[in-house]
């Protein structure tokens, strides 16, 4: 045994067998074609893809920064709601599961309200992140809706609810279905005082959610290829016994079959939404 055993050996092994650490999040899979993207391209690309045009799930914040002019807006505080008001426990307790998406997503639950403008029409946005509990509506959501239902009418603005949920929130038992109802008293008193309400619905927008204050817009929007729905289509399909249309419950086959009004590009929402303000404030003023 030598130096040469006992210590460069093992030196250049350890140099050949060391692992290259590569961040998990440079490289995301397409959920259309497949395709590997670069995070800076996808990012760059407003998180769709630049091969087939599939737009992927996007935080609630990233919506809000490409949605108002040079991406400034100001978020509003939501009034506190109960965090367990039926002191729920599956698999593990609701406010382990609370804290847990809070640490993930940085908010405090599944919905944000912010104020901003849009081509410089000021707006009172009301959107869901999925990537909390799957935007599930519970009661800090039904709170959320009426906070931005209420600051529309203080500021006289147009109201914008950007939807992506898996609907009611089954840890709040019947208090989450008890939204509904309230998100559509809340749109009721936006359109009662003649302002605009628009609905933007991204995937997925299913269940409760769907059932209420998101198809109840002035001018529904759509993104390309988004689930929307009431339930899904494998339940339905045992249901009726029968096999469903191509492309049902994406927003193209709802575009066709009236429940939408636009199916709008990401790059373009911006644009469109302000199109749509437009035209809509000029004919509310010939109603008035």
């Amino acid at each position: 045994m030598n130096w040469i055993t006992n210590f460069v050996k093992p030196k250049l092994q350890a140099l050949i067998n060391k692992k290259i650490e590569v961040p998990e999040n440079l490289w995301t899979k397409c959920n259309g074609c497949e395709h590997m993207l670069f995070h800076r391209d996808l990012k760059a690309n407003l998180g769709v893809c630049h091969h087939c045009d599939a737009h992927m799930r996007i935080s609630a914040k990233e919506r809000l920064h490409n949605l108002f002019d040079n991406g400034l807006y100001t978020l509003q505080d939501v009034p506190k709601a109960i965090h367990d008001p039926l002191k729920f426990k599956d698999s593990k307790r609701y406010t382990d599961r609370l804290k847990e998406y809070r640490h993930k997503t940085g908010n405090e639950d599944s919905v944000l309200v912010a104020f901003g403008q849009v081509k410089g029409h000021n707006i009172v946005a009301c959107i869901f992140d999925f990537d909390f509990m799957g935007g599930s509506m519970g009661l800090y959501a039904g709170q959320a809706m009426v906070k931005a239902a209420e600051l529309a009418l203080r500021s006289n603005s147009p109201l914008l609810a950007i939807t992506a949920s898996g609907g009611a929130r089954m840890q709040e038992g019947i208090l989450s279905l008890m939204q509904m109802p309230r998100t559509t008293i809340a749109v009721q008193m936006v359109k009662e005082a003649g302002l605009p309400y628009i609905t933007l619905l991204t995937d997925p927008t299913t269940g409760g959610v769907s059932a209420s204050f998101a198809m109840l817009g002035d001018i529904t929007l759509a993104e390309p290829g988004a689930i929307i729905g009431f339930t899904g289509a494998r339940v339905i399909e045992e249901t009726i016994r029968q096999k469903l249309p191509e492309g049902f419950q994406r927003a193209e086959y709802l575009l066709d079959h009236g429940m939408v009004d636009i199916v709008v590009p990401r790059k373009e929402i911006s644009e469109t939404l302000a199109k749509v303000l437009h035209h809509l404030r000029n004919s509310l003023r010939v109603v008035h």
